[in-house]
């Protein structure tokens, strides 16, 4: 490894550590919440259930009753509750999620009663709080029930609706200007007017895959290579955006005007990582918007977009960021590695007798935008290791939000 190259460990921690959350904040409805980032903690104004109430359809009693035979005196359903104490010796039938009434204390589930008209003795031996949920058992009155930097989950979602929350203060979006560089760049849906061109997949993918962390996106389109047109899009991006993600231009080609246009305009902290693929990465500022130039090459571009942008994002978005799901497979077939860097090969696991096995698949060309598409991890290889055998452990990133 070139002592210019920086470990990916390093990279990551430089990049967190010198960008900040947003402190702008909004107040969406709830309908609108779903992936945003919390502002600020959300308490409980009241307890979930909010009343003590029976898990399952049965026999509402009292459970110092149960051995002796009970007089089945009303019904309790949900929303329309039994009225008044329970008597003594008697029960209530009594169906799932109705409230429990007064002085009973247990339920007994309907397949473990024998009814006769309006007795029932019961078959099985009773226990008080037997099938019951009590009140605040869930959730109770004043707790903290999702905290600062939590994105929202369709679930989070449901949650806030249990406790009558309408709207609650999120994080204003991230925004995020996109473009990609290259003389060679056709978009989608034009001709390629000669052998030499190819089809802009890289603006696409990465939009696609930026959409999935919901931020607002910029498309600034492809820009030639031409330093004027670069520097023009550059300001535009710095009036506008937050981050500037160019993909394309930052390795040492002459014709590679994007590093050098940030130079003038910005500032470069690195531009050279220990990953593989990704080498040429370039990281730095753009007056009050931050900058990161992805490779060219498809994927190169999202595996940097995946494992040093996605982090920052999450960051700047003010979200809690939790290190990404890592297991431990063994390799299904010798797999080829120089030492030197951190290689994120394209892999599928798979599960066979109680064991991860993992392998690559496709070409892992940097090109081949295939082998991504029939993946679903990264064989996440350690910087200094070197080839390894088949039945060796691996460590395995399955695909997280970005890339299923």
């Amino acid at each position: 490894m070139s002592p210019n190259w920086l470990p990916v460990a390093d990279a990551l921690a430089a990049m967190q550590g010198q960008v900040q959350a947003l402190t702008e904040t909004e107040t969406v409805p709830l309908t609108a919440a779903l992936d945003r980032v919390l502002a600020q903690p959300v308490h409980a104004s009241l307890n979930v259930p909010g009343y003590d109430n029976s898990a399952m359809d049965g026999y509402a009693l009292r459970a110092a009753e149960a051995t002796q035979p009970l007089k089945v005196v009303g019904e309790a359903f949900a929303g329309h509750p039994f009225k008044g104490e329970l008597p003594a010796a008697s029960c209530v039938r009594i169906m799932t999620g109705a409230q429990m009434p007064a002085g009973a204390d247990a339920v007994v589930m309907q397949e473990n009663v024998v009814r006769d008209d309006a007795d029932i003795d019961v078959q099985t031996a009773v226990t008080a709080g037997d099938n019951v949920r009590l009140c605040g058992s869930d959730i109770a009155s004043g707790s903290v029930v999702l905290n600062t930097g939590q994105r929202l989950t369709a679930v989070h979602v449901g949650l806030l609706a249990s406790l009558g929350i309408a709207e609650v203060k999120v994080v204003r979006k991230l925004r995020v200007a996109l473009f990609s560089n290259g003389d060679e760049l056709v978009v989608p849906g034009e001709p390629l007017q000669h052998d030499s061109q190819i089809y802009d997949s890289n603006r696409f993918t990465l939009t696609a895959m930026l959409q999935r962390l919901h931020v607002d996106i910029i498309d600034l389109g492809h820009i030639a290579d031409d330093p004027e047109a670069l520097e023009s899009a550059f300001k535009q991006a710095m009036r506008s955006a937050d981050i500037v993600i160019s993909s394309a231009g930052v390795s040492v080609g002459d014709a590679d005007h994007t590093k050098n246009t940030l130079a003038k305009l910005g500032s470069i902290e690195f531009w050279k990582i220990a990953i593989k693929p990704g080498k040429p990465f370039a990281f730095g500022r753009l007056g009050d918007a931050w900058f990161c130039g992805l490779p060219g090459n498809p994927v190169a571009a999202v595996v940097t977009l995946d494992q040093l942008v996605q982090p920052m994002l999450r960051r700047m978005a003010g979200e809690t960021i939790k290190a990404p799901l890592q297991l431990t497979a063994k390799a299904a077939t010798a797999i080829k590695k120089r030492p030197g860097r951190t290689d994120f090969q394209r892999g599928r696991y798979t599960q066979r007798d109680g064991q991860l096995w993992a392998e690559p698949v496709g070409s892992q060309s940097s090109a081949v935008l295939t082998s991504v598409a029939q993946a679903n991890c990264f064989l996440v290889l350690e910087q200094d290791r070197g080839a390894i055998e088949a039945g060796e452990s691996i460590t395995i990133q399955p695909f997280d939000q970005l890339l299923t």
